[in-house]
């Protein structure tokens, strides 16, 4: 097992995660005119958006909630949800905003999941997991409550893929004698490029194909059936 780090995450790092994520998390929601959601509800799913990676990381970990460990979190999250509402009408190109600040929220929230894991000593492939849950986690919870189709699990997402490599190149470096904190900003940065690129390019992972929807084989294009032809067994008899 890794050694623990003697690392404590900054305050202002967990708070910035915090308010982008609810910032990107209200400015998404109130982009859905048709689902005629209030200023509670636009609220409360930027809210979400900012807590939920976090919350799900301290319970993989088994550690108190950190969101509820002072009052800046819950404070941060919701003037950072109010606030998101407000830049909506000073944006006349939402979905490239709201898609920086998703790619940062997912970097953010990666490098603060993983950086956790590894202070506490846990190996370097669950921390990579630890990190990936924590990048996406927020994003989760605003699709359900939207009643959205999840994002992480469709074509055209690579939201865990990003996070993945955000993570898996900041244990690299820490395993390497680096800084945990330059390792963590080289985490968002890739993070934050490779989302970027994906959107960008349209990268995505494979379609799943149904074994069943195999094109069939015509009957009138099967091999025809040879007859037999029967061998004599000598001359017959009168």
């Amino acid at each position: 097992m890794t050694s623990a780090v003697p690392f404590v995450i900054p305050l202002w790092a967990d708070l910035l995660a915090v308010g982008v994520g609810s910032l990107q998390g209200a400015m998404f929601a109130s982009g859905f005119r048709d689902r005629r959601l209030d200023l509670l509800g636009v609220a409360i799913i930027g809210f979400a958006s900012g807590l939920g990676g976090g919350v799900l990381r301290d319970i993989i970990l088994v550690v108190p909630l950190v969101a509820l460990s002072t009052n800046w979190y819950l404070s941060v999250a919701i003037l950072s949800a109010l606030l998101g509402m407000l830049l909506v009408k000073l944006f006349e190109r939402l979905d490239m905003v709201i898609t920086i600040l998703d790619a940062l929220t997912i970097g953010l929230f990666g490098a603060i999941g993983t950086t956790k894991a590894l202070s506490l000593g846990i190996p370097i492939i669950p921390s990579i997991f630890v990190g990936v849950v924590s990048a996406v986690g927020g994003s989760v919870v605003r699709d359900v409550l939207l009643s959205m189709p999840i994002a992480l699990m469709h074509v055209g997402s690579l939201y865990a893929v990003a996070a993945g490599a955000g993570s898996a190149v900041l244990v690299l470096c820490w395993a390497n004698g680096m800084d945990i904190g330059i390792a963590a900003g080289i985490c968002v940065a890739v993070t934050t490029v490779v989302r970027l690129l994906a959107v960008r390019y349209g990268w995505s992972l494979p379609e799943q194909r149904a074994i069943s929807r195999m094109p069939r084989i015509p009957r009138t294009a099967w091999p025809r059936r040879i007859p037999r032809i029967r061998r004599s067994s000598g001359p017959q008899g009168l």
